[in-house]
């Protein structure tokens, strides 16, 4: 055995504590730690020859890397739409590398049962019904791609071709309709050869809305003279997180042919609220659900879910004929439903957090976080020099410069925020206007938090030329 690798195994309860301590320190001090790192990173390095062992790759780490790691954890990363990490995730994220499971088949281990468990405490989570299956995914973007890999085997179905044997070109021309799409539906369709130029924009409501038209839908599926399409709802769009009335687009199938895929990346999280899960009245009505964890549920990253009705097509998609593997049977193995063979066990974090803080302790992140981002809507509104863009429905705040909100002053601002190290924002553009998003999924945010955000702001927008 390599010399420095039987010192770390002699030595691993030691290795492990300095990790631990490592880790501890970082966590406690997520608070304060500047937000975004925007300095230059260190030049690569060449590949040691004989290794240092793990404790000085640790004290080499720390010196050299983790200086300009994010705070993107913390509770003023408001960038995209980031949780955190719950302190019942992280431990189940260590014991997840510490058993080191491949969760791609149930053979001697209960690693995938484990699985499977989580899953179905996700689906009662979320208001979905026995007839959905369920596996863990990399993100909303394999998530949504999942849904639509069995979307494009329906239509084969319907239009009597096996696409999994015989191409997607046997398919012929596909229509994808959808009011606002989020990026990874076009990455999607472009990765399953439907082509992202099949993406079909529908209307959306008047008023600065971003749900769809529904009536717009239904003329637009009346256009299509009965050939079978998908339909991307969208619950929670990524600037003003605004929900499709799911009932109501779900109800057009009793006219029209079409597969119902809902991309509910954080917007399903509205379920957990009985303020709120009307917005999501009707999820239970779709034939695939996309839902991110490593959102809203404060799971370590990567770690989404993805959900069908349609179990039988999702395995004819992703079926791994192998003498080694057996044929599927009874209930499939992961590895024939998702693209993945080898897989670590990410249901492990989300199992740990969901039996450590349950439905309550989840819904009770949920609803804090939107009232602190309405918090934040308040405090913008009072900035001079700053306008919301939208209403705040949810979790996101959308808001631009007062006056002249162009490419350049916004870029200006945004780089101003970001450089004072209290918060960290990410670009947008909302009907036709630059302008920021705020987006608050974490668990560790508070009042105190938004204070400091809204006192940034207000000193960057203070120092943006040309106002």
């Amino acid at each position: 055995m390599d010399r420095a690798l039987a010192g770390d195994l002699a030595r691993l309860p030691e290795l492990l504590q300095s990790v631990r301590d490592v880790a501890v320190r970082e966590v406690n001090g997520m608070s304060e730690r500047p937000v975004a790192s925007l300095g230059p990173a260190p030049a690569p390095g060449p590949l040691p020859g004989e290794g240092v062992g793990a404790e000085a790759a640790l004290a080499r780490f720390t010196e050299r890397w983790s200086p300009g790691f994010s705070g993107s954890a913390g509770p003023r990363y408001l960038g995209f739409v980031t949780g955190g990490a719950t302190p019942a995730s992280v431990a189940g994220d260590w014991l997840t590398s510490a058993y080191d499971q491949n969760g791609c088949a149930a053979v001697g281990s209960w690693a995938a049962a484990l699985e499977r468990e989580t899953v179905g405490w996700l689906r009662e989570l979320f208001g979905l019904g026995q007839e959905f299956g369920g596996a863990f995914v990399t993100g909303a973007a394999m998530s949504n791609t999942v849904g639509l890999a069995v979307a494009r085997e329906w239509l084969g179905e319907r239009l009597g071709v096996d696409v999994a044997r015989d191409g997607v070109a046997a398919l012929g021309p596909v229509d994808v309709l959808s009011g606002s799409p989020h990026s990874t539906i076009g990455k999607a369709l472009s990765v399953l050869g439907l082509g992202r130029g099949r993406l079909r924009r529908v209307p959306v409501l008047p008023d600065n809305r971003e749900a769809v038209d529904v009536a717009a839908l239904d003329a637009a599926l009346t256009g299509l003279d009965g050939r079978p399409a998908i339909v991307v709802a969208n619950a929670g769009t990524v600037n003003s997180v605004d929900f499709d009335d799911l009932r109501a687009v779900a109800a057009l199938r009793e006219r029209h042919d079409f597969w119902l895929h809902v991309d509910a990346a954080f917007g399903g999280f509205a379920a957990l609220s009985p303020a709120y899960a009307h917005l999501v009245a009707g999820l239970d009505a779709a034939d695939s659900v996309c839902v991110d964890l490593h959102k809203w549920l404060n799971v370590p990253y990567d770690a989404a879910v993805q959900f069908t009705r349609r179990r039988d097509l999702q395995l004819a998609v992703f079926r791994n004929a192998a003498a080694y593997l057996g044929p599927p049977a009874g209930e499939p193995d992961f590895l024939h439903l998702t693209p993945e063979n080898s897989r670590r066990l990410r249901a492990l974090p989300a199992w740990f957090s969901l039996m450590a803080y349950g439905r309550a302790g989840h819904r009770e992140i949920v609803e804090r976080n939107v009232a602190l981002a309405r918090l934040l809507g308040e405090r913008i509104a009072g900035i001079p020099g700053l306008r919301l863009l939208a209403p705040v429905r949810l979790n996101v705040v959308c808001f631009t410069l007062a006056d002249r909100p162009d490419e350049e002053r916004v870029t200006a601002f945004d780089r101003a925020v970001a450089a004072g190290g209290e918060t960290f924002l990410t670009p947008t553009v909302y009907d036709g206007v630059r302008g920021l998003r705020a987006a608050f999924s974490n668990w560790r945010t508070s009042e105190e938090d938004v204070e400091r955000v809204a006192g940034a702001l207000a000193s960057a927008v203070a120092d943006v030329p040309g106002g």
